[in-house]
C-alpha cells in the first residue's frame, strides 16, 4: 500500500512546520482506514455522493433552469459564480499546495489527484451554502430558518467526514475546504448585492417574481352635491 504514512520520521516533521496539525491528521487518517469494512465504505460513499460533481452538477442544472424560468438573472449569476466558480480555484489550490492524499491505494481506496483541499467539501459547503442564503430571506417561521440551516451544515458536516474515514483526505483537507468555501461565498455575497438591490426594487422582495399589489384607499370625502 503506498500512504504518505509510510514517510520517514524526518520528513513528517519537516511537514509540522507548514501543517501543525500534521499528528492529528496522520493519526485520525490511520486510525479510520484500519477500521475500513465493504460495509461501512458503502455507506461512506453514499455520503460523500453529497458533494460529487455529478450530484452537484444535477442540482446546479436544476436551479439554473428554475432562475431561468422565472428570470431571476442575478441570482443565477450569483450561482453560478459561487459553486463552479469556487470549486476551479479549488482545484487550482491543490495544484498549488501540491499535497499527496493520506492513502493512494489499498483494498477500499483508489484516488487521484491532490488532496488540498478537498473538492468534495468545498463543493457541499458552496453548493447548499448558497441555497441557504437564496432561501433564508423568503423564510419568515423560525423554525423553517433553523431547519434549514441544521440540514446545511449536517451535509456539508457529513460529505467532509465521509471524505476523511475514507482515506481521501486529511482534517485539515476538510477543514480549509469549509473555510475557504465560506470566505468564497461571503465574497460573491457581497460582490453581487448590486445586481440583487436592483432586481429587489423593481420585482418586491427576494424569490417574489412579481410585485406585490397594495390595494390603496383614497383618503378623500365624495364631493357632495349642493342643494339648488
Amino acid at each position: 500500500m503506498i500512504s504518505i504514512l509510510s514517510l520517514p520520521q524526518n520528513s513528517i516533521a519537516s511537514l509540522a512546520v507548514a501543517n501543525p496539525l500534521v499528528g492529528v491528521d496522520h493519526e485520525l487518517a490511520g486510525w479510520f482506514h484500519q477500521r475500513l469494512s465493504p460495509a461501512f465504505v458503502s455507506v461512506l460513499r453514499a455520503f460523500a455522493d453529497f458533494g460529487s460533481g455529478e450530484w452537484i452538477g444535477l442540482v446546479m442544472f436544476a436551479v439554473v433552469l428554475f432562475f431561468a424560468w422565472k428570470r431571476w438573472w442575478p441570482f443565477l449569476v450569483t450561482l453560478i459564480v459561487a459553486v463552479p466558480g469556487g470549486m476551479l480555484l479549488n482545484e487550482w489550490m491543490k495544484v498549488l499546495v501540491h499535497r499527496q492524499r493520506p492513502f493512494v491505494d489499498g483494498p477500499f481506496v483508489d484516488w487521484s489527484g491532490y488532496s488540498f483541499a478537498s473538492g468534495h467539501t468545498i463543493g457541499a459547503t458552496l453548493l447548499y451554502g448558497q441555497l441557504l442564503l437564496f432561501i433564508l430571506p423568503a423564510l419568515k417561521a423560525r423554525h423553517w430558518r433553523l431547519l434549514s440551516i441544521f440540514s446545511a451544515i449536517s451535509l456539508v458536516a457529513l460529505v467532509g467526514f465521509s471524505r476523511i474515514a475514507l482515506g481521501a483526505h486529511f482534517l485539515t483537507d476538510v477543514l480549509a475546504a469549509i473555510f475557504f468555501g465560506i470566505i468564497w461565498l461571503a465574497f460573491c455575497l457581497f460582490a453581487t448585492k448590486p445586481m440583487r438591490t436592483r432586481m429587489i426594487s423593481t420585482a418586491g422582495l427576494p424569490l417574489i417574481s412579481e410585485p406585490a399589489l397594495v390595494r390603496v384607499e383614497s383618503a378623500e370625502e365624495p364631493a357632495q352635491t349642493l342643494p339648488r
